[in-house]
């Protein structure tokens, strides 16, 4: 069984013209958008480029009504206030940002130019907006709703595991928006009996040494949230085969990666291709306060039978029933 993907928020329509797109009528101005990122895989290449399909979508071209230029750190978050500041002296129309540390950068270099957030754990805990119905000043967008979701993941990896007592996160102590969750996933583990692991990643080399340490004594599952593989996706890989710990991720799009044996999320993709929408309407004269931020209403579960196989794990019938998708 497979469910249909939506998105949910006030504002959430899309108006199309009958036969040629505002942006087409508009093509003449150049318009130019920043995207600024803190690392990208192919996991998150491939969600840009939904981002761009999302664009062409609503008429826009690129090289004619206009043009994005990406800001990638590498993975080294100190480098985005320079990388945002770049953006802002390029007098980008619109910034769009992936998770909190790339946004708070764009925020700190801007007050006048719109700032859309194509995806972020908790933006009003982490203090992006003021609400979610009323974003307020220059920054709207998407937020994955991902606190009430996590307990559901756990409860899922429970039930393809019951023998799961301790399972270990990475996270980046630097990004409040992800600290705001560890802490969440870590209650929701002890509610479930099970101890959670939290295992600190500030950068590849130190993580690596940590992860060496930890195969010393594996956990019985690895939970890995999307931010998180993108930027440490080598160190991990080589962590979950070395142990042969499974890991469990919070996105379908990451569900075939290696030694992935479920995931549960929204789909990162489809919160991409809706912020192309933000960007349309913020081009077409609309203000970042005025555009409530939208939230994902349905979520699927994927489980990866090759993984299973490959680790001896038996996924009991009746999750695989409720299964949105299996990967044989």
């Amino acid at each position: 069984m497979r469910r249909r993907y939506v998105i949910g928020g006030l504002g959430a329509g899309i108006l199309f013209g009958p036969h040629i797109s505002l942006a087409q009528q508009e093509s003449t101005k150049h318009f130019f958008i920043g995207l600024l990122t803190r690392k990208t895989d192919d996991s998150v290449s491939s969600q840009i480029e939904a981002f761009r399909r999302g664009l062409r979508d609503l008429g826009w071209v690129e090289g004619t009504s206009i043009r994005i230029e990406h800001r990638d750190a590498g993975g080294e978050i100190d480098r985005l206030g320079t990388l945002a500041d770049e953006l802002v002296a390029l007098h980008a129309d619109v910034i769009v940002t992936v998770d909190t540390p790339p946004t708070q950068a764009a925020q700190r270099a801007t007050r006048t130019i719109s700032i859309v957030i194509a995806v972020s754990a908790d933006p009003v805990g982490a203090g992006l907006v003021k609400s979610l119905s009323r974003p307020g000043g220059n920054t709207t967008g998407l937020s994955l709703l991902a606190p009430e979701t996590d307990q559901k993941a756990l409860e899922f990896l429970k039930e393809a595991i019951p023998k799961t007592r301790r399972v270990a996160m990475i996270f980046d102590p630097k990004n409040q928006g992800m600290m705001i969750r560890v802490r969440s996933i870590a209650a929701a583990a002890a509610k479930l009996g099970m101890e959670p692991q939290l295992i600190p990643g500030l950068n590849p080399r130190e993580l690596a040494g940590t992860l060496v340490t930890a195969a010393n004594d594996p956990p019985d599952a690895l939970f890995v949230l999307s931010p998180i593989y993108a930027a440490y996706r080598k160190e991990i890989v080589e962590f979950a085969t070395q142990t042969k710990v499974p890991l469990f991720v919070d996105t379908k799009g990451l569900a075939g990666e290696p030694g992935v044996l479920l995931s549960y999320g929204a789909d990162i993709s489809a919160l991409f291709r809706r912020a192309a929408a933000f960007v349309d309407k913020i081009l077409k004269g609309a203000k970042p306060a005025d555009l409530p931020m939208e939230q994902p209403i349905k979520f699927e579960l994927v489980i990866n039978m090759k993984t299973a196989k490959a680790l001896g794990i038996t996924i009991a019938p009746s999750l695989l029933a409720i299964a949105d998708e299996v990967i044989e």
